[in-house]
């Protein structure tokens, strides 16, 4: 059901974390013998949560970290780690300034052009965390996708993701090179992730382009700030039913389960119908 909301716009009522909780269901099962393990493509994970590919979250010792408890760490190839030969040192000023000297120094980082990504430290840090016997899991952005995947393919990455604030398959751009998504996902020798869509129907296109699995979430998080800045985005409950569905319809057509990755809530989302309408509150 959609309210009227002006002459001619219409706006459905959308669900955040908060405002909705499971109802427990008929049967309960020892959380020691619960199965969280999932698939994504060839690879088996123990720990149904990615942490997310930002130059706070993750570097080479915590993709290790991470995989070694089974879990997914992404690698932000745009960033620090790949800027500079000693990341640490960048981190650490970061790491002590004030949240607004912080911001400006993160981007007088990413906009000094005395510091571009260097493709040595891409296979560097990938070979880093391979030597650990991990998996190696990687992002940048759409425009940056051809080259670096190329790269990092070589180096022995085993899941690449190109991840923007809105991922479509169809992209609008005259100032560089727009990326063939479809034919990206079909010549790329490893899985390859896309995000990020809030959307049934951009989640369908995603999938119909060849991706392994597909992220989920514009806006919903506490450090996420595209609904402030932006003002777009979609409440995560309601994206993840809307962008599961649109899995369970792929599902249906094509026999191929394509996992469903929820930012903000890092969970995988392995279960067809993990929410259903009867059981939100």
């Amino acid at each position: 059901m959609a309210d009227w909301i002006g002459i001619g716009r219409r706006a459905r009522r959308c669900y955040g974390f908060d405002e909705v909780a499971l109802v427990p269901g008929t049967v309960t099962i020892n959380p020691s013998e619960v199965d969280t393990t999932f698939k994504l493509d060839k690879y088996k994970f123990a720990v149904p949560i990615m942490a997310a590919s930002m130059d706070g979250v993750v570097d080479v010792k915590f993709a290790i970290a991470m995989g070694k408890l089974g879990g997914i760490a992404v690698l932000n190839l745009d960033g620090i780690q790949t800027r500079y030969e000693e990341p640490e040192e960048i981190l650490e000023k970061i790491a002590k300034a004030t949240p607004e000297e912080a911001t400006k120094l993160v981007q007088s980082l990413y906009e000094n052009t005395k510091f571009p990504v260097k493709e040595s430290l891409i296979a560097k840090r990938i070979e880093e965390i391979k030597k650990a016997n991990v998996p190696a899991v990687v992002s940048c952005i759409p425009q940056n996708a051809a080259n670096f995947s190329r790269i990092a393919v070589e180096a022995g990455v085993d899941i690449f993701i190109v991840q923007s604030t809105v991922a479509t398959v169809r992209h609008i751009a005259t100032e560089y090179k727009i990326l063939d998504l479809e034919n990206f996902c079909a010549t790329t020798k490893v899985p390859v992730i896309v995000g990020n869509v809030v959307t049934y129907d951009m989640a369908l296109e995603i999938m119909e382009a060849g991706a392994s699995a597909v992220l989920v979430g514009v806006g919903p998080g506490a450090a996420c700030t595209s609904r402030g800045v932006l003002g777009i985005g979609v409440p995560q409950i309601t994206a993840t039913v809307d962008c599961c569905a649109a899995r369970d319809y792929y599902f249906k057509r094509r026999g191929k389960y394509i996992p469903m990755i929820m930012a903000g809530c890092a969970l995988v989302v392995r279960y067809a119908r993990l929410l259903r309408p009867g059981q939100m509150r």
